[in-house]
């Protein structure tokens, strides 16, 4: 069983979550990068979470939005956007907050649990924890 597999059998995914949202970034030019616990696998040995944290160029966020909708219910919150689809247990959340924003120019290509995904810096990452930004 590949890193892929065993995530979406995890997340009870009969779509590929990851991978379609990945796919949509660089059909619709979107620069992002992924936070959280997902990001500190890049760095660290993995450990299974059924969330991603996700920051999107803020200009590019309701490009995005408009293009997913018909296939995942969006709930929208104070500083972020919570994204579910019917099809898996994965949890995707989108970080509006601005201080995230700077994340993705220093974001680097890593392979995460098989995927190949922007992640923001290990800087990026501590500098989020130790702010308290998590909302």
């Amino acid at each position: 069983m590949t890193a892929k597999e065993f995530l979406n059998n995890l997340a009870n995914g009969k779509i590929d979550v990851i991978q379609f949202l990945l796919d949509k970034f660089k059909e619709l030019k979107i620069d992002y990068c992924v936070i959280g616990g997902l990001g500190v696998n890049a760095y660290a040995e993995p450990v299974a979470s059924l969330d991603i944290v996700l920051v999107l160029a803020v200009n590019d966020i309701e490009k995005f939005l408009k293009e997913i909708k018909k296939n995942y219910k969006v709930s929208n919150f104070p500083h972020s956007i919570n994204l579910v689809h019917p099809d898996s247990d994965l949890r995707v959340q989108i970080q509006t907050d601005l201080r995230y924003q700077s994340f993705i120019a220093n974001a680097l290509l890593k392979k995460v649990l098989g995927y190949n995904m922007k992640v923001a810096s290990i800087e990026d990452i501590i500098k989020r924890k130790n702010l308290g930004l998590f909302g």
